[in-house]
């Protein structure tokens, strides 16, 4: 739904607000470590009326920046949620207009993106219920009530909820990916995948795929990694990750892992369990994924985290900082992830807490390019914001 109390002139004052055209240089937190110099930040949303979230963002080996995203929205969770693609074709200093790549009856949510070592390209979601709650909430406030809900929102939600009986609804629920042999012209239907994660599978030096993540809606909880062997057309459990001491592997969330250049694993966890709560915890794999070593704190604080190997070798991980100052941050490892930098600000100027879930490319000539979503002053819905930056040392 399109609300026109949300002007041109409100959009326009937000890009003013988010530092667009200016030059920051950021050190790291205690003021040791690497150096960022930050170039821009600016909104990269083309419908600011409507909610963006969960971003990935990916470059291909031409050069063209892909970035999908959950759009569509009215809200952090609704009925609307839609798998969107956007293109860039000059390092992300301009974006082609959105395309929809699906739009299912229930909310589609957490995009990624991958271009294969073979060249095909995999975008992935899951769907969900949540919204269902919430749809809930809001008709149990009478009208004429404070927080009433408008009687148009109300009968938008409930038109979209109905489309499906309970039955359809309960059978939408899944984890996908829509594949792509020609450069993203056509897309093969959705399939199912046995896990997810927010920003996808990566791709191996072996030309396999690796797939680290949760099968969602299954009572045998797995996190673990699945492979494939087939470019992305069938996946197979190759390994569950082991759980640290004291900790339940139901608060294990939104897995990421990068391949250092010796061949090992990383991988990241995001950790809601009490010990390091909201801390991303860490794993290695040294056998090709067959099995990987206990988690382990890393004192990051902030989740989730999105890994890169840049092109020296270095491995740097992105995250979102939802505590104040809220925003977005990053780290460098030069010992294949055995430690890691102090943090270096990406982005510190955010509102609250719903942010976030950033992910990173390096350019060819060396700036590294940063998207997550964000809600901004003045807008009633999160956007998409970049931020380009280069590291100095």
């Amino acid at each position: 739904m399109i609300h026109p109390a949300l002007t041109r002139r409100a959009f326009l004052q937000s890009l003013a607000a988010t530092g667009l055209g200016t030059v920051i240089t950021s050190r790291s937190m205690a003021g040791n470590g690497p150096m960022a110099v930050i170039e821009e930040r600016r909104v990269i949303s083309w419908k600011p009326p409507l909610y963006h979230g969960w971003p990935t963002l990916t470059r291909r080996k031409n050069g063209e920046l892909l970035l999908a995203f959950s759009g569509g929205r009215e809200a952090h969770v609704c009925p609307f949620g839609r798998l969107e693609l956007m293109r860039s074709k000059d390092n992300g200093r301009n974006w082609g207009w959105p395309q929809v790549i699906y739009d299912g009856p229930i909310d589609d949510r957490d995009a990624g993106v991958l271009e294969t070592p073979q060249g095909s390209l995999l975008l992935t979601n899951f769907t969900s219920l949540a919204y269902v709650n919430v749809l809930q909430a809001g008709e149990s406030i009478p009208s004429g009530q404070p927080k009433a809900w408008e009687l148009l929102k109300l009968t938008e939600w409930r038109a979209a909820h109905h489309r499906l009986t309970e039955e359809q609804r309960q059978q939408e629920l899944g984890m996908w990916m829509w594949r792509s042999t020609d450069g993203g012209v056509t897309w093969s239907a959705r399939y199912a995948v046995p896990c997810h994660s927010p920003h996808g599978p990566i791709g191996l030096n072996d030309g396999r795929l690796l797939y680290l993540g949760i099968n969602l809606w299954a009572k045998d909880r797995i996190v673990g990694a699945w492979e494939s062997a087939d470019d992305g057309l069938t996946w197979q459990l190759i390994s569950r990750l082991p759980v640290r001491p004291g900790d339940d592997s139901a608060n294990y969330h939104e897995l990421h892992a990068v391949e250092t250049n010796d061949g090992k694993f990383i991988a990241h966890i995001r950790n809601h369990n009490p010990q390091s709560k909201g801390e991303t915890l860490q794993t290695e794999s040294t056998d090709g994924g067959k099995s990987w070593s206990v988690p382990h704190s890393i004192n990051v604080w902030g989740l989730p985290s999105h890994l890169l190997r840049l092109k020296d070798g270095r491995l740097l991980m992105s995250y979102s900082h939802r505590r104040a100052p809220f925003g977005n941050q990053a780290r460098m490892s030069d010992d294949q992830g055995a430690t890691w930098s102090e943090a270096i600000t990406v982005s510190d100027d955010g509102l609250s807490g719903d942010l976030g879930y950033p992910s990173t490319v390096e350019c060819d000539d060396g700036a590294l390019v940063t998207v997550w979503y964000e809600l901004l002053k003045g807008l009633e819905f999160a956007q998409l914001r970049q931020a380009r930056w280069r590291l100095r040392s």
